[in-house]
């Protein structure tokens, strides 16, 4: 029989070393506490097992605010990424993102080494099988080796390990992403302590050497010039050192997907998780969409050592000799071998209705989760998690405050509302449409949105601090100066404005209304007006300030109306069987989710604003009456 020891106690343990294990375990240890950071296996930190990359629509806005709070991820980013691209340039500013192709063996090594080298911060190489509770809270862990690590509190962030099956047609077996082991006994012991537990299922395509590509009848797909970054901090010009191409199916290998459909694990019943509607298998697209000739693919390096392409756009779980036979019908991929097949995986994550904004267990104080065990999808979604989890953790530890962002600051705090408000029956994806105030929460200011609140937890340190006060600074002296600048119709001032090819004034106006007419910029304004110098990313967030401002007026306005909502709170221990006037539906989705506000209240499915009326209602008597 097994021996169970003590080993030692920590003030926060987290449970995997995944992109929100990572930067759970950081911001723990960074805001003080002594924290221990566990992983199957010490390769397997910040490992990308799906596309070699970072960022994207509405994920590249989650690394910028990751960034913002003194999160890792950006950073990293910028030191490995390969290739920078920004998304929907021909859209509005609310939605564009920068996308980049990452070498992921060089991001997991810089990762490994940030972690290793952070005051307060342990790495052990372990198997949790067990999450200790006593009186209702999160004790510490005990390990496949019989070691206890006691803990004030403890973040699950398992990724996809949890109860791990991978799927490749007729072949399925235990484990985790790339072959890694999976984590079976972790499940039961969640399951025993009254968590409920979802079936999920991931996927990701074949690898292809790349000497064995016919790029040439690919399209080529490179990198801006000159590239953008992820981290505010970043201060070295960022490179692109690779192209990435773009091919498509065709009826071809539609016709093989086809006639094997009944082989595909994800129509014969095999697969039983719940798969991602919005980056689903090859062989879902053909049945989804059976009147569409061909869909897009992509070939991404995984990094400039290696042979490696990642064909995006191609998930499956068909079995070898398919994804063969229908790979080779693919223009440029015709002899392509594959270095690793496509695989599907099903694992167990938790409801996140059970959480906290704050990502604390409702039931089970100290206990947290982020990242994939919650149900989401994706690096960004997890890392964004993992910081607030391990924000959140740390503060529980100290007595601060915790961090809750708001829809209306954050599209972290879109993400996390949406998990423990609405909850998810598929693998959760952020995009940009989740979000009702897109021209709030841009990518270019969310430093101006967040850096303070990462001041307050002790995560933003004394260089981002002194950087964001300059910036900040520069960029309210220069919009004084425009605003209080008035300009007159005349023929000086009209000359000057059509040396540098904007159109003459007729009525008198303040410099800053030159911005509301498309392409102008600080720079050209600079020569002609002697304006102060400002640097071009401050330049760039004034341009948008003023080109915007009406749009940015109005959405700040709707904001402050849904925060007053949010301010209005709901007491913990509030027995909602006495609200007599509640429909059947609202209150057990009350008494299940337990919002901390009336404005979350109003967001839960099957509550209905006549019943949030009726709570607002019942909550105003209650407070005259203990008044």
């Amino acid at each position: 029989m097994k021996k169970n020891f003590f080993t030692e106690e920590y003030d926060v343990v987290v449970i995997g070393a995944g992109h929100a294990g990572i930067e759970a375990a950081l911001a723990s240890a960074r805001i003080g506490c002594k924290t221990l950071l566990t992983t199957l296996s010490l390769e397997n930190i910040a490992m990308m097992p799906c596309n070699p990359s970072i960022g994207g629509p509405a994920k590249g806005h989650l690394v910028r605010e990751i960034d913002a709070l003194g999160g890792q991820m950006g950073i990293a980013a910028d030191r490995t990424c390969i290739q920078f691209r920004t998304l929907n340039v021909s859209k509005g500013i609310a939605v564009r993102a920068l996308r980049a192709q990452a070498d992921k063996k060089i991001y997991q090594a810089v990762m490994k080494e940030v972690v290793e080298n952070t005051d307060n911060l342990d790495v052990k190489q372990v198997l949790i099988e067990k999450i200790l509770v006593e009186d209702g809270r999160a004790a510490g862990v005990s390990t496949e080796t019989g070691e206890i690590f006691r803990a004030k509190a403890v973040i699950l962030a398992s990724g996809t390990y949890l109860n791990g099956r991978i799927i490749i047609g007729e072949t399925i077996y235990e484990g985790g992403p790339n072959g890694q082991r999976a984590a079976i006994k972790l499940s039961q012991s969640l399951i025993e302590l009254g968590v409920r537990l979802m079936r999920f299922k991931t996927g990701t395509p074949a690898r292809v050497d790349g000497r064995t590509v016919d790029f040439p009848k690919m399209e080529l797909q490179s990198g801006d010039e000159p590239p953008q970054c992820f981290s505010f901090m970043t201060e070295e010009p960022v490179r692109n050192a690779v192209s990435c191409y773009l091919t498509y199916t065709n009826e071809r290998t539609h016709e093989i997907l086809r006639r094997n459909l009944h082989r595909a694990p994800m129509a014969n019943g095999v697969i039983e998780g719940v798969g991602p509607r919005y980056c689903p298998s090859i062989e879902s697209k053909i049945i989804r969409f059976p009147d569409k000739e061909r869909h897009q693919l992509f070939l991404e390096p995984e990094g400039l050592r290696t042979q490696e392409y990642y064909v995006q756009g191609m998930s499956t779980s068909m079995p070898m000799d398919v994804q063969i036979e229908f790979l080779h019908t693919i223009p440029g991929l015709e002899r392509a071998k594959i270095m690793r097949p496509g695989y599907a995986i099903e694992y167990d994550c938790l409801d996140p209705l059970q959480l906290k904004p704050t990502l604390e267990f409702k039931t089970i104080g100290g206990l947290f989760s982020a990242g994939q065990s919650n149900g989401t999808s994706g690096y960004e979604e997890a890392a964004a998690q993992g910081l607030m989890a391990g924000i959140n953790a740390a503060m529980l530890v100290k007595g601060g405050e915790p961090l809750v962002l708001r829809r209306s600051e954050a599209y972290i705090g879109v993400l996390i509302d949406d998990l423990v408000t609405k909850g998810t029956n598929e693998p959760y994806r952020m995009m940009t449409a989740r979000a009702e105030y897109r021209l709030l929460l841009r990518q270019d200011n969310a430093d101006m949105r967040l850096t303070e609140h990462g001041r307050r937890v002790r995560l933003v340190d004394d260089a981002r601090w002194e950087k964001f006060r300059s910036k900040k600074a520069e960029i309210e002296a220069a919009s004084k100066i425009l605003l209080e600048t008035k300009l007159t119709p005349s023929a000086e001032i009209n000359q000057r404005l059509q040396s540098i090819g904007i159109e003459e004034i007729k009525s008198s106006m303040p410099l800053s209304e030159l911005f509301r007419r498309a392409g102008v910029r600080y720079e050209q304004l600079r020569k002609i007006f002697e304006l102060p110098p400002i640097s071009e990313e401050s330049a760039r967030q004034l341009e948008t300030n003023f080109f915007y401002e009406g749009y940015i007026r109005k959405q700040s306005e709707e904001a402050l109306k849904a925060e007053r909502l949010e301010e209005k709170m709901i007491p913990e221990g509030i027995d909602y069987d006495e609200i007599i006037n509640l429909r059947a539906e609202a209150r057990e989705k009350l008494k299940e989710i337990r919002p901390r506000s009336i404005g979350q209240a109003g967001r839960i499915s099957g509550v209905s604003p006549a019943d949030v009326s009726v709570l607002i209602v019942f909550l105003e008597r209650r407070r005259r009456l203990n008044e």
